[in-house]
Parts: C-alpha cells; sequence; structure tokens
C-alpha cells in the first residue's frame, strides 16, 4: 500500500481478521458446545486474548523491537529453537484459521446457492479448497486491498452484524426468547468453548507484521488492538445471545458452520438468510486473503533468521515468496478439503494458545518494566487452564478429532526437532 494507514485503518485489520473468523467460522462451533452460555464462552477467551495483546505490546516496547512473539523470543534471550518452534507453532495456527475461513466460506457459499453435490461429490471441500486457490494466485499476482477498501468493508461487515444483533435482540426480548445462559452454565464446558473461540481472536497480531504500512506504528498499533478486541467481543456477545436465543440446540447442533444465517430467518425472513450468507462470504475471503498475506510475510522473516528452511521460500524475494505461498495454500487446502470443522478450529485455537500463552508468561517474567504484572498473569493462567480443557474435550468427546490434531501435532514437533537440532544430529551421526 502506497499510503501508509492510521489508527483506522489499523483496526479495521484488526477487526477484519477477528470478525471473519469469530463470527461466521466458530459461533456456531461454541454455540453447539456451550448453548446460551456461548456469549459467556466469548468473553472469558475475549478477556485472555485482551491480556496476551496487553503482553505484545509491553514486549514490544521492552524490547523495542519489530515482529511479534519470535521477535520478543530472540529479543530477551531465549534460545534460537524455542524462538523457531513457537514460530512454527505460530506459522501453522494460521494455516487453520485460514482452513477454517475456508470451512466457513465453502458452507455458506454451497448453502446460499441451494446445492451441495454434484455428481455424488460434495461441493463444500470443492469450493473451500478453490477459494483459496484463488487467494493464493491473488497473493502471488501482488493484489491486496488498499487501506480504504479495508475500511470500507470490515465497516459493511460490522454494519451488517449490528443490524443482525440489534433487530434480532429486540425480536427475541419482544418473544420471550432470549436468555442469559448462567442456567446451563457447566464450568469444565464454559472453559472449553471458551478454549475453543480463542481463534476467534487473533487477527490483531496481525498488526505486528505490517508496521511499515502503518503511521506512527508504535502508538497506533496499541490503539488498535485496545480498541479492536473490545469491539469484537461486543459483536461476539451480542451475536451469540441472539443465534442460542432464536435457534433451538439441535438446529445449531445440524448446522453449526451456518447457524448465524438461519438465525437471521425468524426476523428478516429469507433476505436476512441471503444478507448475511454474503457477508458472510466477504468476511471470509478477506480473512484468507489477510491472513494468507501477513503469514507469507511472517515466513519470510522466518526465512530471513534461518528458521525455515531455504526450500520453503526465497527471503530475498521482492514482496511475499511465490513458493511460499503455494505451499501455505497447499496445506491449507488439505486442512479445509478433510478436516472438520471443529477439528480445524481446535488445532488452530490450540496453536494460539500455545503461543499466547507463552508471550503473557515472558511479559511476566519481565513484569518489573510493565505499568502492571496482573493482565500478562491472567493470560498465563487462562492458557493453562484453557489448553487442558480443549484436549480433555477433544480426547473424551471427539476422539477421532483429537487423533488428528494428535498426529499433526506430533508430526509438526518432530519437524521441528529435525530441523533445529539438525547440526547435532548430523554430528552424531558421522561420529557413529
Amino acid at each position: 500500500m502506497s499510503e501508509k494507514l492510521g489508527r483506522l485503518g489499523a483496526v479495521s485489520i484488526a477487526l477484519g481478521g477477528m470478525i471473519g473468523g469469530g463470527i461466521f467460522a466458530v459461533l456456531g462451533v461454541v454455540a453447539e458446545m456451550s448453548g446460551p452460555a456461548a456469549w459467556l464462552a466469548f468473553t472469558g477467551g475475549g478477556v485472555v486474548a485482551f491480556c496476551a495483546g496487553y503482553s505484545y505490546v509491553r514486549l514490544q516496547r521492552l524490547g523495542d523491537v519489530s515482529g511479534g512473539s519470535v521477535s520478543f523470543l530472540q529479543e530477551f534471550g531465549e534460545s534460537t529453537t524455542v524462538a523457531g518452534m513457537v514460530g512454527w507453532t505460530l506459522l501453522f495456527g494460521y494455516i487453520g484459521s485460514m482452513g477454517m475461513y475456508a470451512f466457513a466460506f465453502g458452507s455458506f457459499a454451497t448453502k446460499l446457492l441451494g446445492v451441495e453435490t454434484a455428481l455424488g461429490v460434495p461441493l463444500r471441500p470443492v469450493v473451500s479448497v478453490l477459494s483459496v486457490l484463488g487467494f493464493v494466485l491473488l497473493n502471488v499476482l501482488g493484489a491486496r486491498a488498499s487501506g480504504v477498501t479495508e475500511v470500507l468493508l470490515v465497516a459493511a461487515k460490522v454494519g451488517i452484524l449490528l443490524i443482525f444483533g440489534v433487530w434480532g435482540f429486540y425480536f427475541g426480548a419482544r418473544t420471550g426468547q432470549l436468555t442469559t445462559g448462567f442456567s446451563s452454565v457447566a464450568t469444565g464446558g464454559l472453559l472449553m468453548s471458551a478454549a475453543l473461540s480463542f481463534v476467534a481472536f487473533q487477527g490483531w497480531q496481525l498488526l505486528f507484521y505490517d508496521e511499515g504500512s502503518l503511521r506512527n506504528a508504535r502508538t497506533t498499533i496499541p490503539q488498535a488492538i485496545y480498541l479492536s478486541i473490545p469491539v469484537s467481543l461486543g459483536l461476539y456477545v451480542l451475536v451469540a445471545v441472539v443465534t442460542t436465543g432464536l435457534l433451538r440446540p439441535e438446529t445449531i447442533a445440524a448446522n453449526p458452520e451456518v447457524s448465524l444465517a438461519i438465525a437471521a430467518e425468524p426476523f428478516m425472513g429469507q433476505m436476512g438468510f441471503i444478507l448475511i450468507s454474503v457477508a458472510a462470504l466477504f468476511s471470509t475471503g478477506s480473512a484468507i486473503n489477510a491472513t494468507l498475506f501477513s503469514a507469507a510475510h511472517f515466513a519470510t522473516g522466518m526465512l530471513e533468521d534461518d528458521l525455515l528452511p531455504d526450500r520453503i521460500g526465497d527471503a530475498d524475494a521482492d514482496g511475499a515468496p511465490t513458493r511460499t505461498l503455494l505451499i501455505l495454500g497447499l496445506i491449507t487446502a488439505a486442512f479445509t478439503a478433510y478436516g472438520s470443522l471443529q477439528g480445524i478450529t481446535s488445532f488452530a485455537s490450540l496453536a494460539f494458545i500455545t503461543v499466547f500463552g507463552s508471550m503473557s508468561f515472558l511479559a511476566f517474567r519481565h513484569r518489573a518494566g510493565l505499568r502492571t504484572g496482573i493482565l500478562p498473569a491472567v493470560g498465563v493462567v487462562g492458557a493453562v487452564l484453557f489448553f487442558p480443557s480443549l484436549v480433555y474435550h477433544l480426547a473424551v468427546m471427539e476422539p477421532a478429532v483429537f487423533s488428528v490434531v494428535l498426529v499433526v501435532t506430533v508430526v509438526l514437533l518432530g519437524l521441528e526437532i529435525l530441523y533445529f537440532e539438525r547440526e547435532t544430529i548430523r554430528s552424531e551421526i558421522d561420529g557413529v
């Protein structure tokens, strides 16, 4: 972008990343798990994410570095291996997020068109993969939304969701369908769904990779983070209350990926379903594009620091390396074609819980230079509670999903160890 973005543009980048996933891709899964208490789950996830955001901002100021988590670990004396493993985990978190967005994109597209199979082949995976490949092509060609376009797109998405939320809240209150959800709260279930919602709050971190495109980045980024997370949380709470109030649990369970559009029908009619579905396509599409762009540039930084193999891409390329974009796109396409929505969401949430919790812990360790150590401490405690809760839920309630997540995690850890300990392994082999 030739003209640098101010606070409004920065907030739009963060909101664009969060809203695309949180509302349209995650809401149904969280609501299916926690019912009317879904808004409490989002609140828990949002609070922990805000604490992580504070930790990132303070670490950036303490270390006077750019680039986010990997740069912070390198600056504050952690080993290259630890920094690299966190970077790989974060990169796969972004891949999981894009897979989740693409899954939702395909679901809304097929529901909107009313055609879910062709020649006996399910169309959702096909549309999801095509959406990923399309945005990979756009990024290879160098296309990216301008600052003004990004602001307008986010304003449109927020406007549509506000109409849905306010109108739906009025309708639900008038018909007596809304509930606080307190009666359905179960501590374990709430923790699990809050952990699952965590991926809905990761969009703000993209700002740390876009510093060069922001005016007065060191003041703009904190302002954007401290504004965008509460705004997203407010929207999530409003929409969750309306959706869980107007839809029966079995309806949400049967259609978790498009439950928001179905919830619009009682008070907006068929036009409401169409409006929300179109908004979902724009939202998830822009989220794929923004995350792919930022993930590719994040990978470029890791290539420059020798934290990724050279075969992943050319660190000296002008813009995002084409090979990097293709690899990210192919892995994302595999995730969205073969994974379940809950499986993809769980994997991405676990990745971000790990990374954000680590950054909160790092900030807490260096709390002497912070205004307060309470927020990083809350971020650490939240991550410590979220991670085992989500793992337990998957192991007990979703064993098939758990098996897939476990296999992917083990393979990822194995690759990380082989790469970062390659010199040690090579020397030991030579010594045999």
